[in-house]
């Protein structure tokens, strides 16, 4: 059978980090290695795989910004376009690997796999994660199943989807849940479900010509906090997010502001680590042409928002769109 022909472009994290000590887990040095290193290390991963490497980045993940993130996608996109290159590995940072994997998942147009995958324990470390990361998601990426499911990001024998998966934990190995789209079974792949949500070739968002993407802030919402932040994110903002309690619940401050009536398109989300936020509740989202942001987190319905404004003030439309991805 003949190999398939991956990419995999390393953007710097801990999965590249490094410490002097091999019991040292924190206060390491993140991308600290390059893409060549870390692939050395594995040679098992030339048995699955063709094998072409780029560093594209060699950041902390908590470097990642927009500007990067387009970066990132016009290169997988170039990438994606040829006919020999079969699918694409991302070694990242976990800090904000969810959000990129996000992005990616509604700009990549292409039904070549694309999988993203880290680590919590520096390279260097005694049963350092990264190793066995990297080998299962050129596994996935290289597996025809993989095909059209969106950005997979692929962690402790675990397959999950980008939409929904979270990292729900600062240190644990396994810090990242939800969005589960299948499993390692001795070495195997199993998937037993798929995204239904728009991602890829079925999302309207092209960046392509995009350099930067238009700003947008999360108002992190709690009992009595006020408005006191409102007027900073209103003024340098194009779009607002906010992390409200509960159901997306406003306290009297933030409420005042909104009711008063707001020129750009403001996202209800919540600070709850589940579930959605729903319209019907005590904020009356006809009224005051809010969005809820249905079961996206924060930081990912600000992702969404992003993209929205690049093409779209209208609430009712972004709304829309909230419920298709």
């Amino acid at each position: 059978m003949t190999k398939k022909r991956i990419t995999i472009l390393a953007t710097g994290g801990t999965i590249a980090g490094t410490a002097p000590s091999a019991t040292q887990t924190s206060g390491y040095t993140a991308a600290d290695l390059k893409v060549e290193a870390l692939v050395d290390a594995i040679p098992e991963l030339r048995e699955l795989a063709c094998i072409h490497m780029e560093q594209i980045l060699q950041i902390p993940s908590q470097s990642m910004d927009p500007t990067r993130w387009l970066i990132l996608v016009h290169r997988i996109n170039a990438l994606l376009a040829k006919p020999d290159v079969d699918g694409i590995v991302i070694t990242h940072g976990t800090d904000t690997l969810e959000e990129t994997a996000y992005f990616l998942n509604l700009t990549v147009k292409s039904n070549k796999p694309v999988v993203i995958t880290g680590a919590m324990r520096p390279a260097t470390a005694l049963s350092a994660d990264g190793p066995m990361n990297l080998y299962q998601a050129v596994q996935v990426a290289a597996d025809p199943q993989a095909a059209g499911k969106g950005v997979l990001v692929v962690l402790n024998d675990t397959i999950h989807g980008a939409r929904n998966v979270t990292k729900a934990s600062t240190h644990h190995i396994e810090a990242f849940e939800g969005g589960e789209l299948g499993i390692f079974v001795g070495g195997r792949i199993q998937f037993n479900c798929a995204s239904l949500k728009r991602h890829t070739l079925l999302s309207r968002f092209d960046v392509e010509g995009l350099t930067s993407l238009p700003t947008v802030s999360i108002l992190y919402e709690a009992a009595g906090l006020g408005d006191t932040l409102w007027n900073c994110a209103r003024t340098s903002s194009q779009g607002i997010v906010i992390a409200g309690m509960g159901n997306g619940s406003l306290g009297e401050g933030l409420t005042r502001r909104v009711s008063a009536g707001v020129d750009i398109p403001v996202v209800r989300s919540s600070r709850v680590g589940s579930g959605a936020v729903i319209p019907g509740g005590e904020f009356d989202d006809d009224r005051y042409h809010t969005i809820p942001g249905n079961d996206l987190n924060p930081q990912k319905a600000r992702v969404l928002l992003m993209l929205a404004l690049t093409q779209s003030t209208d609430p009712g439309i972004i709304r829309e769109w909230f419920e298709e991805y």
